[in-house]
């Protein structure tokens, strides 16, 4: 299934996906959220798409929400693919590097995206997203964590580089201005997707091809990344997990080149959908 959300900001109804069309299911679930993930909902879901319900379409002009409502907490990994760590003079971590994002970030796949007032170093970073179903905590194996895990979908980590390294030495502020999470355009549950570890990654900016990866190259697989962050905290059902960037990024380049106001970019992940957003002045 391909789980969608819809409508203006603070408005959105959910809905799925079938056959590349957007129906609406807000005539028999209120929303995706917590409590639906947790209480059975997406096995109700399937249920209800077996039956013949007749689902009514989604106004094609209708705004593409995140396919989930705000998280409870986004979590980061940084640094988790190996030809990342080498494009930006790390060595690959023994352990998973983790931080919070705030998650007022989370916007819709198509919303603009807001360079803040006193940025002069905002990036881009594609990723796939993991979304929990049940909570989790003191996991005893990484195989537990499968029965864990809603589904997949993309967000864009959008990153302002100066306030992430240069302001004071730790992320958080340079991952949680406004806009800094587009996530969606779907939420695909694991079912649709035959391998999670050889996904495709794509990102463009303006038409041109900057990050290019798989999550082949990933140094700590999503089952892992579940399974560690749960001996730390408990991740509750809504959670998004970011879970890290390919190569490409701008502040790797030489000389480094960051975004600016007018930019289109453009996020691509195999079987999750594309993103894309207009950067503007906050």
């Amino acid at each position: 299934m391909q789980l969608i959300r819809w409508g203006l900001p603070g408005a959105e109804r959910p809905g799925v996906m079938i056959d590349g069309a957007r129906k609406d299911c807000s005539a028999h679930f209120t929303d995706w959220t917590p409590a639906f993930f947790r209480d059975g909902g997406v096995e109700a879901l399937r249920t209800l798409l077996g039956t013949d319900a007749i689902l009514p379409d989604v106004p094609a002009d209708a705004r593409w929400a995140a396919c989930i409502p705000r998280p409870g907490k986004v979590v980061c990994i940084g640094l988790n693919y190996t030809d990342h760590a080498a494009e930006v003079g790390a060595k690959v971590p023994r352990e998973p590097i983790v931080f919070l994002k705030g998650s007022n970030t989370v916007v819709g796949p198509y919303d603009d995206v807001l360079i803040p007032r006193l940025s002069q170093k905002t990036d881009y970073e594609v990723e796939l997203a993991i979304v929990m179903e049940r909570d989790a905590r003191y996991l005893d194996s990484v195989a537990d964590a499968a029965a864990h895990i809603a589904g997949y979908c993309i967000v864009h980590d959008v990153s302002e580089r100066e306030f992430q390294v240069e302001r004071g030495g730790q992320w958080t502020k340079g991952k949680s201005c406004d806009t800094f999470a587009p996530t969606g355009p779907w939420l695909a549950t694991p079912d649709e997707i035959a391998n999670v570890h050889a996904l495709s990654l794509e990102l463009d900016v303006n038409g041109v091809r900057r990050q290019t990866g798989s999550t082949a190259s990933m140094v700590f697989a999503p089952y892992v990344l579940v399974h560690y962050l749960s001996q730390f905290m408990t991740l509750e059902a809504g959670d998004l997990i970011a879970t890290g960037t390919p190569p490409g990024v701008g502040m790797a380049m030489k000389p480094p080149v960051f975004l600016a106001a007018g930019d289109i970019v453009e996020l691509r992940v195999q079987h999750l959908g594309v993103q894309r957003q207009r950067l503007r002045p906050a």
